[in-house]
């Protein structure tokens, strides 16, 4: 069994930032490509943002050149930088591990961290 600990999420303006964190009860060495995922009201889970063990990232077309994921594998924690936010990017985010393409390894999930954006 596998556990996600989301922070880090709250209410900013449009353009704002925000970085979030995931904290893993296990080795995410050992797990592999870790990934964050958001759920908008209304909307289905999607991808965000993927990182191999080796540091090799994939994003979302919405959110490239805005969003930086990395991963701390020393704390088994993975992090999404979030700049100039829209309020298209309002979610409840959540991390797990990856299975190619972009499918969610474990069906366990965190309670996530909510990210809003409005003026």
């Amino acid at each position: 069994q596998v556990e996600f600990v989301e922070s880090g999420g709250g209410e900013v303006q449009p353009g704002g930032s925000l970085t979030l964190s995931c904290t893993v009860s296990r080795n995410i060495f050992d797990i592999g490509i870790m990934g964050w995922y958001r759920q908008a009201p209304g909307n289905q889970r999607e991808w965000v943002a993927t990182i191999s063990t080796g540091h090799l990232t994939d994003y979302i077309e919405s959110v490239k050149g805005r969003f930086i994921i990395r991963r701390d594998n020393s704390k088994n924690t993975v992090y999404l930088k979030m700049n100039n936010l829209r309020p298209e990017d309002t979610a409840i985010y959540y991390c797990n591990g990856v299975k190619r393409p972009a499918l969610p390894l474990f069906d366990s999930w965190g309670q996530g961290t909510q990210v809003t954006v409005s003026s």
